[in-house]
């Protein structure tokens, strides 16, 4: 799966995430195994992360300078 995900449903999540924008996908093998994503949401006080559904998203390819971008807003 790619870094960055595409947010398609916020549904019981609306102040944390936004439908239509693209979010930073954290590593997390044991997560993915059940299906979750290890995503840094609205609230960026935790740097790693919150878990949601993968049902949630849809990976996206990037330009490598929105990488940089959304990289530098993440950390």
């Amino acid at each position: 799966m790619t870094e960055f995900v595409l947010c398609v449903n916020n549904e019981g999540n609306p102040a944390s995430l936004i439908v239509g924008k693209v979010y930073r996908r954290l590593p997390d093998p044991e997560a993915e195994s059940h299906n979750m994503l290890r995503i840094i949401d609205e609230d960026l006080s935790e740097p790693g992360g919150y878990l949601y559904p993968a049902s949630m998203f849809v990976p996206v390819e990037l330009p490598e300078e929105a990488k940089r971008v959304l990289m530098a807003v993440g950390s």
